[in-house]
C-alpha cells in the first residue's frame, strides 16, 4: 500500500469533465483532490474551463496544433483548472528532461511549496521516489526541484480572466504517460483506439488495447452471439485502420467482465495484458493478423 503525503488542490475548478468518451484522466495522480469551499455545483470564482480542438495527428508526434471545432481528426480536450498561486507548471520531455515548448506534448511538471517528498513503500524502490518527486530539469532553471506526475499534457495562455481580471495558463491532460503506446515510432493513447472500437458495433460493451512484441492487441467484450463473434474482427480492424493508420495484430473477443477494473473505474491493462500471454482469458474467439 503506497501512502502519499497530502498535497493540497492545485486547481480552483476541481470537477475534471472527461470530453470525447473519457480521453482526459485525473490530473497530477500523487495529489489527493480535495475540493476547496468554493467549488461546488453552483459555480467557482474563476472562469469556466475552456475547451480547446487539437490534431490527433500531430499529438502522436508530441506536437500540439489547434484546429476549428469539427476540423478531422480533431479531438475535444478541456482545460483541468486554473493554477493556484504559489504552484507552477512546466511541461517537460520525460526523457531529455528538458523544458518544452507551447507547440509540444509532454510530461506535466509539478513545483509548490507542498509537494510531497515521497511515500512509504515495501518495495525499497527509493530510486523511483527520488526522481519522482525530486527531479531537475537537464538545462534552463536547473535548481527548481519539480514533481513528476506521470501524466502527458500541455499549457495555453487563455483569453479569460478570474475574478481579480487577470489571464490565466490552462492546463490541458492528454493521457498517462505509461499507458501510451509507441507504434510505427508515434506516440498512441489507447482511450483513442477503445473509443473507436466501442463505437464500431453495438454489441461492443467495453474494450481494451495494449502491445505484444510491437503487435496491437484489441480485446472487446461482446454482448452477443458466437457468431457476432466473428463478425465483429474486420470490424475492428477497419475502424482501427481508417481512423488511427494502425494494423490490428491480434483481436480478442471476450465475455463481459473479463477486462479487468479497479475500484477507481481504471482499465488494468497490463493485467489484461499478463491474462493474454498465459493463456487465461477464455476467449470467445481469437484472430491473428501475424
Amino acid at each position: 500500500m503506497i501512502v502519499f503525503s497530502v498535497w493540497p488542490c492545485l486547481f480552483t475548478n476541481c470537477s475534471l469533465r472527461k470530453p470525447s468518451e473519457e480521453l482526459l484522466l485525473c490530473c497530477c495522480c500523487c495529489c489527493l483532490w480535495s475540493p476547496p469551499s468554493d467549488c461546488d455545483d453552483e459555480g467557482t470564482s474563476g472562469p469556466d474551463p475552456t475547451t480547446v480542438y487539437v490534431d490527433m495527428r500531430a499529438l502522436r508526434h508530441d506536437r500540439v496544433r489547434l484546429v476549428e471545432r469539427g476540423s478531422p481528426h480533431s479531438l475535444p480536450l478541456m482545460e483541468s483548472g486554473k493554477i493556484l498561486p504559489g504552484v507552477r507548471i512546466i511541461i517537460a520531455n520525460p526523457e531529455t528532461k528538458g523544458p518544452l515548448g507551447d507547440s509540444h506534448l509532454g510530461e506535466i511538471w509539478v513545483h509548490s511549496a507542498h509537494n510531497a517528498s515521497g511515500y512509504f513503500t515495501i518495495y525499497g524502490d527509493e530510486s523511483l521516489q527520488s526522481d519522482h518527486f525530486n527531479s531537475r530539469l537537464s538545462f534552463g532553471d536547473t535548481q527548481t526541484v519539480w514533481a513528476r506526475t506521470g501524466y502527458l499534457g500541455f499549457l495555453r495562455r487563455t483569453e479569460l480572466t478570474d475574478a481579480n481580471g487577470e489571464r490565466h495558463d490552462a492546463l490541458y491532460v492528454v493521457g498517462a504517460l505509461d499507458e501510451a503506446m509507441e507504434l510505427r515510432g508515434m506516440r498512441y493513447h489507447p482511450i483513442d483506439i477503445e473509443t473507436s472500437v466501442i463505437r464500431a458495433h453495438k454489441s461492443v460493451t467495453e474494450c481494451a488495447v495494449f502491445t505484444w512484441t510491437n503487435l496491437l492487441v484489441v480485446v472487446v467484450e461482446l454482448d452477443g452471439s458466437e457468431q457476432e463473434a466473428l463478425d465483429l474482427v474486420p470490424l475492428v480492424t477497419n475502424v482501427v485502420l481508417e481512423e488511427h493508420y494502425l494494423v490490428v495484430g491480434v483481436v480478442v473477443v471476450v465475455d463481459i467482465g473479463v477486462i479487468p477494473i479497479n475500484s477507481r473505474g481504471e482499465k488494468q491493462r497490463m493485467h489484461l495484458r499478463d491474462g493474454f500471454l498465459a493463456d487465461q482469458l477464455d476467449p470467445i474467439y481469437v484472430a491473428y493478423n501475424m
